[in-house]
């Protein structure tokens, strides 16, 4: 983890991918390793032969999985030692996330408890409230549940209606809360609720206070064992101590949670997508048509390869992540090892990537998981077979967290906010791109002789045809552009391109260097598939957004083709070496 440098939020844009190293699996510790061991260990002998079960909505063995949970040190890696956890870096918690992923009813129940449920109190608790509830959620004893949308309210969380009053040396409390994660089997609620109609808030709710009540379980398309029902809050009347945070302070600790929930949930689709692709290829290793296994047919093996690609960038984006956050927080706790809240920065300072982790990963893995029934036919389609559960699963994933249409308004909300901020120094760039538009000068495309001389060039170029694209969005909208709604969704999904090439760009770069070009044959093929799909979707979307900006489009689509010329590469030649990988390992091979 040493190696590891510090990044800053969307530095990638400003940085050659191959100037520093990032974290990967290929460098995880032995104590990482170790945590993912147990988790997987625990989710095959303990969780996975109880499925059934579980889809039933068993509560009593869902509180018995989570103790046994907190018995392996599950529930407590993001709990500091002083109050009962173990206090361990992102990395762990996340890849114990990835690992619990595979049945999604009790991912979500283990999700909702550990993340968003606890550490609102790690983060934002005083010590008193720390004391009395972290070493209880810590073992699983108690269980916790987030309590922010309501029936009127879910994107638009600061519409909440849900009510809290002082009197005296209590907090009164009315309202209603929606799709509530674990409210059947909660023991704690953090709910938010507006003080005075106006300063919204966050309040820590014992689940035995009188006048809170659980609604019925919604009947939902999947995720169907875990619990989802409404809390119910009549003139329930909570200590003033249980305030979490500051009055009117509430949307910092709902929108930093939120974060942690979003890259969570991208790294999780990515652990989900590695099931079904292992699934897939195992059935079409076994299933004959035409007396011959359907795995050497290339129309199968393409959508292997396509799979494995989607995971391998979802991957280089989820630890990048994660070892830049754990970098940054290392360096802040050398001077305060206690200081939790000083990773609330680290987070903001890394919202964009959070939220297209969480759509990149939660919309590929339905892409992987589809494809996955597809290969298994009409088996695919039945109950018999394991593919049908976590495609109704995963579904709900881009609408957890902030719906995908939101999450994608946050990337270049964000964005232009920090430029005009002063925090990323974009200007001086899409200043000097306009230059290098209006020159005329053809860029040219390098033989490609070298290891990922072509995925570098695709990638840098990929970073400045976003750019170019963002400044005229910039330039002509101006303070009216977070109301071109279309116009963001694509500028959002550019950058995300860019740093799914970027990050499994440094990540294969990193391999080659480290093993050599032989050993990484199969990786550096996906470099050229992430990469030049990323590049030509980049260049395709500025160019059908530049119709839009431009007064005179043919301009700028054509400036658009010099900073982006067509870069011929055998993309069919490169999944075809990613599925031998696929088939030869018989799962999903990085």
């Amino acid at each position: 983890m040493s190696a590891i440098e510090p990044e800053s939020g969307v530095g990638f844009l400003l940085t050659p991918a191959t100037s520093h190293r990032i974290l990967s699996p290929d460098v995880f510790s032995d104590e990482q390793r170790m945590f993912l061991r147990t988790a997987e260990e625990f989710m095959e002998k303990e969780v996975l032969p109880n499925n059934e079960a579980i889809e039933h909505l068993d509560y009593a063995l869902l509180r018995k999985l989570m103790r046994k949970a907190g018995d392996l040190g599950l529930l407590s890696i993001d709990i500091p030692e002083a109050y009962g956890g173990l206090g361990l870096d992102k990395t762990t918690s996340a890849l114990v996330s990835e690992a619990v992923s595979v049945q999604g009813s009790f991912a979500v129940t283990f999700g909702a408890h550990v993340g968003i449920g606890t550490l609102p109190i790690v983060i934002f608790g005083t010590d008193d409230q720390k004391s009395r509830y972290l070493p209880a959620l810590a073992t699983g004893e108690k269980l916790a549940a987030y309590c922010l949308s309501e029936p009127g309210s879910g994107s638009d969380a600061m519409g909440a209606k849900t009510t809290a009053v002082l009197d005296g040396d209590t907090w009164v409390l009315n309202g209603v809360k929606q799709w509530i994660t674990n409210a059947a089997i909660a023991d704690v609620f953090i709910i938010f609720a507006q003080v005075d109609g106006r300063l919204f808030s966050c309040f820590i709710v014992d689940r035995e206070t009188p006048g809170v009540t659980i609604g019925v379980e919604e009947k939902k398309l999947g995720l169907k064992g875990s619990s989802t029902a409404q809390v119910i809050l009549e003139d329930v009347r909570i200590p003033a101590a249980n305030l979490l945070g500051e009055v009117g302070r509430g949307s910092v600790i709902a929108f930093n949670i939120l974060n942690i929930g979003r890259y969570k949930l991208g790294i999780g689709s990515g652990g989900v997508a590695k099931r079904g692709l292992m699934n897939a290829v195992r059935y079409a290793q076994d299933r004959q048509q035409f007396k011959t296994p359907i795995v050497q047919f290339p129309a199968i093996r393409e959508k292997l390869a396509r799979s494995a690609a989607f995971i391998f960038a979802n991957d280089s984006m989820s630890w990048r992540l994660c070892g830049a956050m754990d970098a940054r927080i290392a360096q802040l706790h050398e001077s305060d090892p206690d200081d939790w809240k000083s990773a609330v920065e680290v987070l903001k300072d890394f919202t964009i990537e959070c939220s297209m982790l969480k759509v990149y990963g939660s919309e590929g893995v339905g892409y992987v998981l589809d494809e996955a029934l597809q290969i298994h036919g009409g088996y695919g389609f039945t109950r018999e077979y394991p593919i049908e559960q976590p495609l109704r699963d995963v579904r709900v994933n881009r609408i957890f967290e902030g719906t995908n249409e939101i999450n994608r308004l946050l990337v270049p909300g964000t964005l232009f906010k920090r430029v005009m901020q002063g925090k990323l120094n974009l200007m001086p760039v899409m200043m000097a791109l306009e230059a290098e538009v209006k020159s005329g000068v053809a860029t040219e495309v390098p033989d490609g002789a070298a290891p990922l001389a072509l995925e570098t060039f695709m990638n840098e170029q990929a970073k400045k045809v976003f750019t170019y694209a963002a400044g005229a969005a910039a330039q002509k909208y101006m303070a009216d552009l977070d109301r071109q709604q279309e116009l963001l969704l694509a500028l959002a999904d550019m950058l995300t391109d860019v740093w799914a090439s970027d990050s499994t760009l440094a990540r294969v770069h990193q391999y080659v260097a480290d093993h050599g070009p032989e050993k990484a044959r199969s990786r550096l093929a996906v470099a050229r598939v992430v990469c030049t799909d990323a590049y030509r979707k980049v260049a395709g979307r500025a160019r059908e957004i530049a119709c839009h900006l431009a007064n005179n489009p043919a301009r700028m689509v054509a400036g658009i083709d010099r900073l982006a010329p067509y870069v011929p590469t055998d993309l069919i030649a490169a999944r075809s070496e990613i599925a031998d990988a696929v088939v030869a390992a018989n799962r999903y091979p990085f």
